[in-house]
């Protein structure tokens, strides 16, 4: 029973100033929601729903839940009842209500078509704490965790998919506060009922043949199983446990493009996780043989010995100038260890800026402190004598380890050239340790055919949007290296930007970031404010100068209104409505308040 108004009001502000709830005086699902709230630093004082702007409706759910909706508003039409229909985020897709009174206060609460009403933009509501949960909620006036919505009742139950079981939205229905009675709940469930009946009917055969070739490949496959299409995808526990998110949209994306030409495929891929996999692809015919239901992938785990050293936490090896813990990037220190320990030379294979020296000279000073390492870079050596000038170095001062540099961009004579002179080294007692550092892909120029056959094992080396954990080593490595160190440290909001970057420049576009910040900020805490805009948004397609223009300067505003985004909005000149949409589409991250 739900305690009187004035009672549960109270026990709302007890709860918001961080005084003790007592036990039983809230449900403990509303509790659970109120904390998740807070957590989610949801002002409790005003409504200030995320706006993502006008929603694609052209979707199953819609088509299934239109019939629905329809004959119920129908039944509701003039009575003070709202019927809500959102995405599996809580994103409102439609809204249907019969009262001018209720309709009003809706739109000043923001819950219509394009705001989302999930629990981290709102808080405690029928519609996020139902998606929250996974299953049938209620939540009644003084529940809910903003203020503004104390005058209204809803309720609200998820939405699955009748064939893959996932998550796809929720229905919510919502009326005054004073009106409600036990039948909502009731209601609730027979609407979201009947629009998953309705979801079934709409399935065309599609669906249903791509689930029986995902459950007849589970039954006669014991590894990784994944079922897909455009609309749906369905996995398996084993999918599950051992791919991450990363992981998976990676595999999708391969099948995706190997299905276009409608052919079974199968090949060997390294996710960023480090595993190595073995993957079959088949398309799956529709109803018809020219069509496609979808596709199914097996995947297998494979080089038994790497797998295990992938899910087993490789131990840190301490490398002089040279930190990571990530475990692609431990992966890539152990390979070129071993390869040194066994005397092979290597090929360090990456792109520019992700630490291929550095790595190697950390390998020669950890086993050979005391002796000689020679880098040439390959780029910038001219003249015909360069290479038997390699010669004469290693007889006067013999060399330990020698760093051959943008070894790709040899032209064939000096790549040639080059060949003979390793082979020279190669048959001396005190050969060096030879490394090789290439760009992606060098390993096919037949102009380093030859060259490339002094060198047995190529070592990847990942790009810094692969191991991003480690900018926590990182930044105060290269702020220590820039003379900062001890005097200038990064706040973990400003890191946490930092990690959603892409860092198409790897570790060198890292430095270049930090010594800009430096020069502004010489001693105590990085924030957020303190880094480029760019660090502040993260956009899916390159931006022309405007947009940059654009972007820059909402993001200093929203720094200028400490984050309020109605305020930004009046500093730029331009809507609420509008400045939501934008922080959207560049992926901005407003600052915490």
């Amino acid at each position: 029973m739900l305690l009187a108004d004035d009672e549960l009001a109270r026990t709302r502000v007890r709860f918001l100033t961080a005084e003790q709830v007592p036990a039983g005086t809230v449900r403990q699902t509303i509790l659970a929601s109120w904390r998740r709230s807070r957590e989610f630093q949801v002002e409790a004082d005003r409504i200030d729903p995320l706006y993502l702007g006008d929603q694609n409706l052209d979707i199953p759910l819609m088509r299934g839940a239109e019939p629905v909706l329809g004959k119920l508003s129908e039944q509701f039409d003039g009575q003070p009842i709202s019927l809500i229909l959102t995405d599996a985020n809580g994103v409102v897709l439609t809204q249907r209500t019969g009262d001018g009174d209720l309709r009003r206060h809706l739109e000043r609460v923001e819950l219509v078509p394009g705001f989302s009403y999930g629990e981290q933009s709102v808080g405690t509501n029928g519609i996020g704490t139902a998606l929250e949960d996974g299953r049938a909620t209620t939540v009644f006036g003084h529940e809910h965790y903003a203020e503004h919505l104390e005058n209204l009742a809803c309720a609200g139950v998820p939405i699955h998919h009748p064939i893959s079981g996932k998550k796809i939205g929720a229905v919510d229905l919502t009326c005054w506060y004073k009106d409600a009675g036990g039948l909502l709940i009731a209601l609730a469930r027979s609407t979201a009922e009947q629009i998953r009946q309705a979801l079934l009917r709409h399935s065309d055969l599609r669906e249903m043949i791509l689930f029986q070739a995902y459950l007849q490949t589970c039954r006669r496959w014991t590894g990784i199983v994944l079922a897909f299409n455009d609309d749906i995808v369905m996995m398996n526990d084993r999918a599950r446990q051992l791919l991450d998110p990363s992981d998976q949209s990676l595999l999708l994306g391969y099948a995706t493009e190997a299905l276009a030409d409608g052919q079974r495929t199968s090949a060997m891929l390294a996710l960023s996780s480090g595993l190595r996999v073995r993957v079959y692809c088949r398309r799956v015919p529709g109803q018809r043989e020219t069509d496609t239901a979808g596709g199914v992938l097996s995947v297998k785990l494979i080089e038994a010995e790497e797998t295990l050293a992938a899910s087993t936490p490789m131990l840190p090896m301490y490398l002089p100038g040279v930190v990571g813990s990530a475990p692609l990037w431990l992966r890539c220190g152990h390979e070129l260890d071993a390869g040194l320990q066994r005397g092979e030379w290597v090929a360090l294979e990456g792109e520019p800026g992700t630490g291929k020296l550095t790595l190697a000279k950390g390998l020669h000073q950890r086993h050979h402190p005391a002796a000689r390492l020679l880098t040439v870079d390959a780029a910038v050596a001219t003249g015909p004598d360069w290479t038997e000038a390699l010669l004469r170095e290693h007889a006067e001062t013999p060399i330990r380890t020698l760093v051959i540099c943008h070894a790709d961009r040899l032209s064939v004579a000096a790549a040639t050239a080059l060949a003979g002179v390793l082979r020279d080294l190669r048959e001396r007692e005190d050969a060096p340790w030879v490394v090789a550092t290439l760009a992606p892909g060098a390993e096919t120029k037949p102009a380093l055919a030859e060259l490339l056959k002094f060198f047995p094992r190529t070592v990847r080396v990942p790009p810094l949007r692969h191991h991003v954990d480690d900018l926590a080593e990182l930044v105060p490595l290269v702020l220590s290296k820039l003379g900062y160190g001890g005097r200038l440290t990064c706040s973990a909001a400003a890191l946490h930007l930092l990690m959603r970057a892409e860092w198409p420049g790897n570790t060198g576009q890292l430095y270049q970031v930090l010594r800009k910040v430096a020069q502004r900020r010489r001693a105590g805490t990085i924030r957020p404010g303190d880094l480029p805009a760019e660090f502040h948004a993260v956009t899916r397609r390159p931006l022309n100068r405007f947009e940059s223009i654009e972007r820059d300067a909402i993001v200093r505003c929203l720094e200028d209104a400490d984050g309020n985004k109605v305020r930004a909005a009046k500093l730029l000149g331009i809507s609420r409505a509008t400045i939501y949409r934008k922080i959207h589409e560049y992926g901005i991250v407003p600052p915490t308040r």
